[in-house]
């Protein structure tokens, strides 16, 4: 009797929206709206009839008296006479056009893309997006069907997933190399923004905007091209050995209880790797060595090594012996 007695005073009709809400169907008692009934629609919503699972009338923003004379296709639908007073059943469902905004993206696994210079690359990316229903006919049939409410969460992994696909879609036909990213990232989100909103037109909605904040190579990979360019930058053994040395001398220092013994061992291990390539690249390319170093200038080197500890008197003097031997 209760839900009897309420439904006869529903005469105002209106959604205040909460953020993150895109559609909310009216729970009228048994369906019925009363005639002359009062439909407020508000800036940045729509608001549509269903009848039968069939889209039968729009308002837009405004003050709205519900009547068949403007009703015209519900009423052509219902097959109802110009004079009908009674309560009228349909479904009406309100829509929000507003943009949303502030939404994260990122890849949850690798994307295998063909890069011009490295070949095939496992590339991870995120940034942000908004979206806003632009069709209702697909919105409705399509993401809210029966439920009582869409949300913009119940939507987000859905629309990830689209964003993925249209991310490799993106960058497997973009061509650009992975180093030229960074300086192409506006280019590169246009590109994927625009199969993006192919994506979200099956569901009623447009991509308003797009940005790569972040592309990534797995953290294996970033560790290889991280010490090519630190051989690129340092530009010869020579500069690659001291470079060594001191981030063994960095390192040794770090370690607790090293000392100076940990200061010597980062040297001689340092030098000695510095030594084994530069050989190595003698023998390989068949060039002119390195010029050696002089033994005077490596004893003083070494004696130092003695007053700091890092070198006992033996090993010294073996190694004195056999330099000195080198200019006799």
């Amino acid at each position: 009797m209760f839900d009897f007695l309420r439904k006869q005073f529903i005469d105002v009709i209106e959604w205040l929206e909460q953020p993150g809400e895109l559609a909310w169907r009216v729970p009228f008692a048994d369906r019925e709206i009363q005639h002359g009934a009062q439909l407020t629609v508000r800036e940045g919503q729509i608001a549509t009839f269903v009848n039968e699972g069939r889209i039968a009338d729009y308002f837009g923003p405004g003050l709205h008296t519900l009547e068949t004379a403007n009703l015209p296709l519900l009423s052509n639908l219902m097959n109802w006479d110009k004079a009908f007073k009674s309560p009228f059943k349909s479904d009406v469902v309100f829509l929000s056009l507003k943009e949303q905004h502030g939404l994260k993206w990122g890849t949850a696994q690798p994307v295998t893309v063909r890069d011009a210079e490295f070949g095939a690359l496992r590339l991870r990316a995120f940034g942000s997006y908004s979206f806003r229903v632009n069709e209702v006919a697909p919105f409705v049939s399509r993401v809210l069907g029966t439920l009582e409410g869409v949300a913009v969460a119940s939507l987000e992994p859905q629309l990830r997933a689209a964003i993925q696909t249209a991310m490799a879609t993106a960058l497997g036909g973009s061509g650009i190399a992975f180093l030229d990213l960074a300086a192409n990232q506006q280019a590169l989100s246009d590109r994927i923004k625009a199969e993006v909103d192919k994506a979200f037109a099956q569901w009623g909605l447009t991509c308003l905007s797009f940005y790569v904040e972040s592309v990534s190579l797995p953290d294996e990979v970033q560790a290889h091209l991280d010490k090519a360019s630190s051989m690129r930058v340092l530009g010869d053994l020579g500069n690659y050995t001291r470079f060594q040395a001191a981030e063994a001398l960095e390192d040794a220092a770090n370690q607790d209880g090293g000392g100076i013994a940990g200061i010597g061992a980062g040297v001689a291990a340092a030098t000695a790797l510095g030594g084994a390539m530069a050989q190595g690249l003698g023998q390989s390319a068949g060039a002119a060595s390195l010029p050696a170093e002089d033994p005077l200038a490596t004893i003083e080197k070494l004696h130092k090594l003695v007053a700091l500890g890092a070198l006992s008197q033996q090993e010294f003097d073996a190694k004195k012996a056999e330099l000195l031997a080198r200019i006799r």
